[in-house]
């Protein structure tokens, strides 16, 4: 492991024990936060209740659905936008301030078109995302080397065959970045609309859990959370590495 990412464990081991001995020293009530330990017991409790399988099922999926929307539709348009410039320059005011629009101003305006249900949600996760896809993929386009353009030139390629079998397989670091912002926006978007509004998953769960005063499970499903956001950021960053290391022989 290198010095960064020991140091990052040891920040983290020292913020777990200081909230440790703060909650067990009394320093916080118990209602407002628990402790760690207390956190992972909630969590073991989380995985003997079937119910709450369900909605962690439940959430999952529509987090899947969401991001495989992202995916597509997010490096088709960034595919679409690199072959049109002038369109290109029209949106990319639009796109830069992507993130500073209310987005969740518009969860109620998904309710009423597509009624309440998971379909909302969905969108909403899927809106949470785009932008990040988007721009990844803008970002990995501009990055390639302009020789590509000149080979699918030259072999009289179609811009759907070019973007296909070069352009993106050049672009891929950039764009599985956007693949691993695309995930961790859809948590956002799905688990915060279903806190807000939705009767069923886990953002329903920990809302519920609040207002029942249920701190340790509601710490246990924040933690559940916490922890599968890391473990799909781990993965993704590590098939990001296995990528730029298959490049860099090609490179030299």
């Amino acid at each position: 492991m290198s010095l960064a990412g020991r140091l990052r464990l040891a920040i983290i081991a020292f913020a777990v024990v200081l909230l440790e001995l703060v909650c067990r020293l009394g320093y916080v009530e118990p209602y407002s936060v628990v402790a760690p330990s207390q956190m992972v017991v909630g969590l073991v409790e989380i995985f003997g209740s079937r119910g709450l399988m369900a909605e962690i099922a439940s959430t999952l999926l529509k987090i899947l659905v969401a991001v495989a929307c992202i995916v597509v539709v997010g490096i088709a348009i960034g595919v679409v936008l690199y072959r049109l410039q002038r369109v290109r320059r029209v949106v990319d005011p639009l796109l830069s301030s992507y993130y500073a629009l209310p987005l969740f101003a518009f969860y109620p305006l998904f309710i009423v078109v597509l009624g309440v249900g998971a379909a909302p949600v969905i969108v909403m996760g899927f809106v949470t995302g785009l932008g990040a896809m988007v721009l990844a993929t803008l970002d990995g386009l501009d990055a390639i080397p302009a020789v590509l353009s000149k080979i699918a030139r030259v072999h009289q390629m179609s811009p759907v065959s070019a973007a296909l079998k070069l352009q993106l397989p050049a672009a891929a670091p950039h764009v599985l970045g956007g693949v691993r912002l695309a995930v961790a926006y859809s948590f956002i978007g799905v688990i915060a609309s279903e806190f807000i509004l939705s009767g069923s998953g886990l953002g329903f769960e920990i809302g519920f859990a609040y207002n029942d005063f249920q701190t340790r499970r509601m710490y246990g499903l924040i933690l559940f959370i916490l922890l599968l956001v890391i473990a799909l950021n781990l993965a993704l960053h590590a098939w990001d590495e296995m990528l730029r290391l298959r490049r860099r022989p090609a490179e030299h």
